[in-house]
């Protein structure tokens, strides 16, 4: 069986990518890919002292390679708007958006719109980014969209009603809401893509158990000794390293057997790890019902229409 892994992208030299908190974890592993094969990648960053370390990084192990550092603060509304209108008024063209930053499993907290950090950093803020940097993505010949979800999906249910978790709170039980929202969001969109017979397409993607700082950052901020234990004994034994759980969602952008509305996750140990493959039964968990809903609520909360895509057929 062939093994698709960052040798087999091609070169990206006149192409622009854009990967939203590629500071560390999958985001880093996967703008050094795309640094690699000479795409010109733009960092969105909250923090920008860790990403001019991180460009620097880039660049020396990279000569040749085209980086631009943007500031994005995903806890802000406002911040992403700035964003989406800086990055309009200096770039013509966007071929891959990778929607890959987030936070996981903290103590509740609420982002600067007064949303639900999780459900507000990891599903709306790139709802809006999307859809504001759309008519550019729309306008590139064959651009992908990449959303990352987790595994931990299947710990959350989408509670229309209470989205941002007022009555009740449990800290994986909204990370799972939020990690769902992206699938369901990625589902819908490419949906939504295809009616509008658009050459963009959208395709999810998530990295199994990848042994990143997003682990001991929960942890800590939630004082889990029990799961600061399990992640530094047993994450090492199930998990795999950042930069082939970054696979999925290079392969989502870049092989030739994707089209739009795929799921991509590691392909070995249930999904937890091993190199990337399309997951077959993911369309399973597109409830069009529940989708159509939380776009509609999503909307609602950004004040992003996606105006660009109005078609008779959505």
């Amino acid at each position: 069986m062939v093994q698709w892994t960052d040798k087999d992208i091609p070169d990206l030299q006149g192409r622009v990518a854009l990967v939203t908190g590629a500071n560390s974890g999958l985001g880093l592993e996967t703008a050094r890919a795309l640094a690699a094969k000479r795409a010109h990648v733009i960092m969105a960053c909250r923090n920008l002292e860790k990403g001019s370390q991180t460009q620097a990084e880039l660049s020396q192990a990279f000569p040749q390679a085209s980086l631009e550092l943007m500031e994005l603060d995903l806890a802000s509304l406002e911040a992403v708007r700035a964003f989406a209108r800086s990055f309009a008024a200096n770039h013509a063209r966007l071929d891959l958006l990778f929607n890959n930053a987030g936070v996981m499993a903290i103590p509740r907290r609420e982002t600067h719109d007064g949303f639900e950090m999780q459900f507000g950093t990891n599903h709306l803020a790139h709802f809006a980014l999307t859809g504001l940097l759309l008519p550019t993505l729309l306008a590139t010949s064959r651009s992908r969209i990449i959303c990352t979800t987790s595994a931990a999906r299947a710990m959350g249910k989408i509670r229309i009603d209470d989205l941002n978790r007022t009555r009740s709170y449990g800290r994986w039980e909204a990370y799972g809401q939020s990690k769902l929202s992206n699938l369901l969001f990625a589902f819908e969109l490419q949906r939504r893509l295809a009616a509008a017979r658009a050459e963009t397409i959208c395709v999810a993607a998530h990295p199994g158990y990848a042994v990143t700082n997003l682990q001991t950052t929960s942890a800590t901020l939630s004082n889990a000794t029990l799961e600061t234990l399990l992640y530094t004994k047993l994450g090492p034994l199930v998990g795999q390293t950042a930069r082939m759980g970054a696979l999925p969602q290079l392969y989502a952008a870049f092989s030739p057997d994707i089209h739009g509305g795929e799921l991509v996750g590691p392909g070995s140990l249930g999904g937890l790890r091993g190199y990337p493959r399309i997951e077959t039964r993911a369309q399973k968990e597109y409830d069009r019902a529940t989708a159509r809903s939380l776009w509609d609520a999503s909307v609602k909360l950004t004040g992003v229409d996606y105006s660009a895509l109005q078609s008779p057929a959505i």
